[in-house]
């Protein structure tokens, strides 16, 4: 398959997911997770966020996402999760991410990595590519392909898949708040909106768990 068609792949499959997300009947910009599902994280509220490199949407999203998570409180426990759908090239993606997660240059290459998917035109679900682009950005190549083909790597991209299996990710990006909600810019509006329903989500769990 040619670059090109890859990428077109890519981006077809976000607007599909994004167009099919239906907008709960009760409103209140939110969807109910069927079934609930548990959270990894004790004591704290989780918030998982799903996307792809290759979701235009995610791309935009992500920037307005990252001031807020920045501004969360300390029980609060946020991570992005990678969505594959069973698609080759998504894995491939999903697991750059999980691999610069590994070597700790996530948090400085998580933005740059949607720029060189969708702008520059670049392969990244690629091994070869993934590590000529990584490289390129100051990580170092050994630690690269070590973390690349890791036990650890390839355990989370396991977990990350039955994720995305369990909560029926149907669209990204989208927001699941202690395995009970949904909301995201197609079910609030809008991202900004869906961030403040986030906000609000997050306070609900709190107390939900006994917590102010």
């Amino acid at each position: 398959m040619q670059r090109r068609d890859v990428l077109k792949q890519l981006s077809a499959l976000a607007a599909l997911g994004a167009a099919g997300m239906p907008v709960w009947a009760q409103g209140g910009g939110f969807e109910l997770v069927s079934p609930p599902q548990p959270t990894e994280v004790k004591g704290k509220v989780e918030v998982l966020e799903f996307f792809h490199y290759g979701c235009p949407h995610c791309k935009a999203f992500d920037p307005l996402l990252d001031m807020w998570v920045k501004k969360l409180p300390a029980d609060v426990s946020f991570q992005r999760v990678p969505v594959t759908w069973g698609n080759p090239q998504l894995a491939g993606l999903a697991k750059l991410h999980l691999t610069l997660e590994a070597t700790g240059d996530l948090s400085r290459l998580h933005g740059q990595a949607f720029e060189a998917v969708q702008t520059e035109k670049l392969p990244l679900h690629q091994e070869a590519a993934a590590q000529e682009w990584a490289v390129k950005k100051g990580v170092d190549a050994k630690r690269f392909a070590d973390a690349y083909r890791s036990f650890n790597v390839g355990v989370r991209m396991k977990r990350i898949e039955e994720l995305g299996r369990n909560y029926k990710i149907q669209g990204v990006p989208t927001l699941a708040v202690d395995g009970k909600y949904f909301t995201s810019g197609s079910i609030a509006g809008n991202h900004e909106a869906a961030l403040k329903v986030a906000d609000q989500l997050i306070a609900r769990a709190r107390t939900e768990q006994g917590r102010k």
